[in-house]
């Protein structure tokens, strides 16, 4: 081989890698493509009551298998869509639910409380789609199992520009913040119907059917993930057809308290106005420092340790 020849091909290569360097996910061409999954609990096939919820409950190590399952299944079908990148917020009761070892070992996992964006931690305008699995209806709803939002033994109402929100809404606004569409909810019926009619036509997988607040016809858990992984699936290829939930400022947030004294206490603040006996009025610019708010409200009290 002569020496000019030598020198076209080492030009050539070394053009190949500029090439491949300039392709977005490097030599395998893949497009980045990050997927955020907020996962609950009440939502999850088979979860109907509280000793299903809590480590004291006779149930509650079955169901964080059921929830892991859930999880693994929107994973793969989120991969299946093309993510290249997985962030899972596991956002139930002490966050510490999911069996993180049985997770792939390219996922990242938010745990534990509290934090900034609650059940959306993790979260920013990087991200092209958003999951919520495992979700509830919200608590003025009449339907629903488990229905509440944000807390069932502190809040009896949580409304945003007064409209009533679930948590589906408040975190697929906190998304929508960050331009991120919701292309995907899995719980109970009025579950997804709540969320498809307040924040837009995102797949649902309606993995139960409400019966009463502790009641539920449910699928089984293998047949739920198979729902669960088609649904993402088809989720995160339709994100671009799929808009952010985006709402104004000024963002007049309504807190619902069940006992008088907290809202009568926050009143004392400045930037807080009482609407009523349970009701407090807290305005802001953006989704963030609503979501900061709510973390505050639910989280903090006078003993709080380190």
């Amino acid at each position: 081989m002569s020496a000019g020849t030598t020198a076209v091909k080492r030009a050539m290569v070394a053009l190949s890698c500029l090439a491949l360097a300039a392709v977005p996910g490097g030599a395998s061409g893949q497009t980045p493509l990050k997927v955020f999954i907020s996962a609950d609990m009440e939502g999850v096939a088979g979860v109907v009551t509280s000793e299903q919820l809590g480590p004291t409950g006779f149930e509650y190590q079955r169901t964080r298998e059921w929830m892991t399952a859930e999880v693994l299944a929107a994973i793969e079908g989120a991969k299946a869509a093309g993510a290249t990148e997985i962030v899972v917020a596991d956002a139930h009761g002490n966050g510490q639910n999911l069996l993180i070892e049985r997770l792939p070992d390219d996922v990242t996992v938010i745990r534990s409380w509290p934090r900034p964006l609650m059940m959306m931690q993790g979260i920013d305008s990087t991200f092209h789609a958003a999951i919520f699995l495992g979700y509830h209806s919200a608590t003025t709803n009449m339907n629903g199992v488990r229905a509440h939002t944000i807390s069932s033994a502190r809040l009896a109402g949580v409304y945003l520009n007064g409209t009533p929100m679930a948590e589906s809404g408040i975190n697929a606004a906190i998304a929508g913040h960050f331009g991120v569409p919701v292309v995907m909810i899995s719980g109970d019926d009025a579950a997804v119907q709540e969320a498809q009619d307040l924040i837009g036509p995102m797949e649902g997988a309606e993995v139960k059917r409400a019966i009463s607040f502790h009641s539920a016809a449910t699928m089984t858990p293998a047949a739920a993930q198979a729902l669960i992984r088609e649904k993402v699936r088809a989720g995160v290829q339709r994100r671009n057809e799929l808009r952010p939930y985006v709402l104004n400022a000024p963002l007049n947030l309504d807190v619902t308290f069940k006992n008088y004294r907290p809202a009568e206490m926050l009143a004392y603040l400045p930037m807080i106005e009482r609407r009523d006996a349970h009701t407090v009025r807290f305005t802001a610019d953006d989704m963030v420092t609503i979501s900061k708010f709510i973390e505050f409200i639910v989280t903090y009290c006078p003993d709080i340790e380190p």
